[in-house]
Order: structure tokens, then C-alpha cells, then sequence
């Protein structure tokens, strides 16, 4: 009988070559899958009984944070969803061991998004604009012109913020649309504002190099690499430093743009399904995190007919 440590790595080649999961998923698996053999010392498929999961799920429940709490349902359900997934591969090549169906995931409080208003929106996306005006050099202008066409194409297309760096220079923009490979190797469509098209226009005017990345950095360094193109890490400094110049205290990254498309989306009476769609949500229960903060209608209904007779 193979080892546990053989048949992990068989399920982590098989989340990457068959699954087609990205290499950090497939790296997080292999970490969530490592602590629990660690913990249960469990060396064969049979040796994972439902008292070694108890009893690593009372350890992760107990685990301190830095912050000084302890580790978060949420996070805790990763492990469980790796092992869940890694025990569902087991049965696939018919190996014995505990059934993935008795292991059920932490009830967790509805998420709470991270969202910002209109108006600090609206500074986010004219600071890019301030920064132009603002410009000495010619690497200062294609910097705001660059930084001004991400975030524009950040609300329009509510793309992930990997999503946007994987873009190249050839994006075809005489449409108005374009198709995107999002998680697990998805394709969906997503759709160009004019406001858009036109900051990734004049960008794209004005660049000198021939780069194939459509985000590339301007750093002083930048020249002497092999790559340009832009990293998340990157994209998610320049969104917090136009936050800062915008006056907004709250935090915000890439993703919280993201929540602004859904938001604004469906605040202008967009259907759930279509959200779903233009997200590249798997799973519907993903997007219905944002209609709790929504139903813009609720509050006219409340104020029309609350109390009316007392009015």
C-alpha cells in the first residue's frame, strides 16, 4: 500500500495537470494537507479516522493569531475543504479511507464586505487623473496614464487583479468586450466601459516599449529585468497609494474595486445570475454576498409605507 505522502502528491499533480488549478492553490492544498498529516500522524489512507479529524480540528480551533485571537472559522474550513477534497481523490482510486462525506465544514457568519461609497469611488478614479496634471517627466505621465487605465478597467470589467496583470498589449479594444481565463481555467466575457477603453487607449499611445504585457512597471530598475510585467503586488500599491491621495481612510485594494462593480451593478437593478456571470462566480452563494448590501429599492419601500398612517 502507497504511503500517505505518496498519494498526496499524486492528488496535488492531479489539481494541477487535471483539475487545472493554479500552481498557488495547489500550493496551499499541500500546506493545508502537510499540517494535518503533522498533526494526526496518520501514514496510511486508513490511519484517517473521524477521531484524528475531531481532534485536529479542536487543535486548528485553539491555534493563536498574531492578531491575538484565534484562527478564524473561515480559515479553518480551508484545511477541512483540502482534506475534504483529498479523501474525495482517495475514493476515486477506489483507496480506503475515512468517507469525505462525514467531514462538514465550521458554520461562519456572513462575510463582511469591504466596500467604499460612490463619492470615495469616484476620488479614487479621478486621483490617477490628478496625478497627470500633476506630472513632470514622461515616465511620471505613463505612470498616471498607466494607473488611470487599470483602475478604469478595474470598475468596468470587475476583473480579479490577476486577471488584469495576465492582460497583453495586443487587447483588442475596436470591441467592446473581451474574453478572460479566470479561476480553475474559465472563460467569460467581460465588457469595456467608454471610459475604459479610452484611459487603455491613450495609455497604450503613449508607450515606447515592446513589451507583450499591457500593465508593465516603471520603476527605476525596471529596464534591467527580464520581465516587465506588472505583479498583483504591484497593482495592489499603486490602487493603495490613490486611495491615500483620494482621502479615503479605509482599505482599499483591487478587490474592493471588484466589490464596487458588483454593488453598483446590482444596485441598478442587474439580476444575480448575470453578476454571477460577469464575476466568474462558480457558485451562486459567492455572489449573493453582496445583496444584503443592495436592495437600495428597501430603504424607499420603508420610508413609503412604514408608519404611513402615523404620517
Amino acid at each position: 500500500m502507497s504511503s500517505l505522502i505518496n498519494y498526496k502528491q499524486e492528488f496535488l499533480e492531479y489539481l494541477e495537470i487535471e483539475r487545472g488549478r493554479a500552481v498557488k492553490t495547489v500550493e496551499n492544498y499541500d500546506r493545508y494537507l502537510v499540517r494535518f498529516l503533522e498533526h494526526s500522524k496518520a501514514k496510511n489512507p486508513k490511519d484517517i479516522t473521524e477521531t484524528k479529524v475531531r481532534e485536529f480540528r479542536l487543535w486548528l480551533n485553539r491555534q493563536p493569531t498574531v492578531e491575538g485571537g484565534t484562527l478564524k472559522r473561515r480559515t479553518q474550513n480551508y484545511y477541512l475543504i483540502a482534506l475534504r477534497a483529498f479523501l474525495k481523490f482517495l475514493r476515486k482510486r477506489s483507496v480506503t479511507s475515512l468517507s469525505p462525506e462525514l467531514i462538514e465544514l465550521a458554520k461562519t457568519p456572513q462575510r463582511d464586505l469591504d466596500l467604499i461609497t460612490r463619492a470615495e469611488l469616484n476620488r479614487l478614479l479621478d486621483a490617477p487623473k490628478k496625478a497627470l496634471k500633476d506630472s513632470k517627466t514622461d515616465n511620471e505621465k505613463l505612470r498616471a496614464l498607466r494607473d488611470n487605465a487599470m483602475l478604469q478597467l478595474l470598475f468596468s470589467t470587475g476583473l480579479r487583479v490577476s486577471e488584469l496583470t495576465s492582460l497583453n498589449s495586443d487587447i483588442d479594444l475596436s470591441k467592446n468586450e473581451m474574453s478572460i481565463r479566470g479561476k480553475g481555467d474559465k472563460i467569460r466575457v467581460v465588457f469595456f466601459s467608454p471610459d475604459a477603453k479610452k484611459a487603455v487607449q491613450k495609455y497604450l499611445d503613449n508607450r515606447k516599449d515592446m513589451d507583450e504585457a499591457l500593465f508593465i512597471n516603471l520603476g527605476r530598475n525596471a529596464n534591467e529585468r527580464n520581465e516587465l510585467r506588472l505583479t498583483p503586488r504591484s497593482v495592489e500599491r499603486a490602487v493603495k497609494h490613490y486611495a491615500t491621495m483620494a482621502g479615503i481612510t479605509k482599505k482599499v485594494t483591487p478587490h474592493v474595486v471588484r466589490h464596487s462593480f458588483a454593488t453598483d451593478l446590482l444596485q441598478n437593478g442587474a439580476d444575480i445570475r448575470s453578476v454571477q456571470a460577469l464575476l466568474g462566480h462558480a457558485n451562486i452563494a459567492t455572489t449573493q454576498v453582496y445583496t444584503h448590501v443592495t436592495d437600495k429599492h428597501l430603504e424607499d419601500i420603508h420610508a413609503k409605507f412604514h408608519n404611513a398612517k402615523g404620517k
